[in-house]
C-alpha cells in the first residue's frame, strides 16, 4: 500500500468506505489526482474533497508478465493502466477482473475496491468496450 501522507489521508479514509475521493480546487474548480498541497492549474492552496463517480476510460495500459520483485510473483500477469476519470484527472491503477487482460484504449471502466491486510486499494474493472 502506498504511504498515506497528510495530503492524501482523506483519499485513503474514503477508500476504506469504498468511495473514490478527489481533491477539488476552491480557486479554479479543477479536480486533481494525486492529492497535493497546491493546485497544478492555478497554484491555489485551497482545496476540498469530493466524491468521484468512479467511472472513466482507459488512456493507456500494459500487461506486466515479469514480476518486478518476489512479492509480485504470484500476481503476474496483471494490468497497469492510466485511467482518465470523468472528473478530469488521470490516475495510474491496476485493471482487475474478468477480461482485464483484453483491455483496449478507450474501454469504459469503473472503480472497485480490494481489501488488503494493510488497507483498501481502489482499482478499476472493465464495464464495456470503447
Amino acid at each position: 500500500m502506498p504511504f498515506a501522507n497528510a495530503d492524501a489521508a482523506e483519499y485513503w479514509r474514503s477508500a476504506e468506505k469504498e468511495e473514490l475521493a478527489l481533491q477539488k480546487c476552491k480557486g479554479c474548480g479543477a479536480a486533481r489526482f494525486p492529492a497535493r498541497h497546491l493546485c497544478p492549474v492555478c497554484w491555489s492552496d485551497q482545496a476540498e474533497w469530493s466524491r468521484a463517480s468512479g467511472r472513466g476510460t482507459i488512456y493507456a495500459a500494459t500487461v506486466v508478465r515479469r514480476a518486478p520483485s518476489p512479492e509480485y510473483k504470484d500476481m503476474v500477469p496483471y494490468v497497469l493502466a492510466l485511467i482518465d476519470l470523468e472528473e478530469g484527472p488521470r490516475m495510474i491503477t491496476n485493471l482487475v477482473g474478468d477480461g482485464a487482460l483484453n483491455w483496449r484504449i478507450g474501454d469504459a471502466v469503473r472503480v472497485t475496491f480490494e481489501r488488503r491486510v494493510d488497507g483498501v486499494m481502489p482499482q478499476f474493472e472493465l464495464v464495456g468496450n470503447g
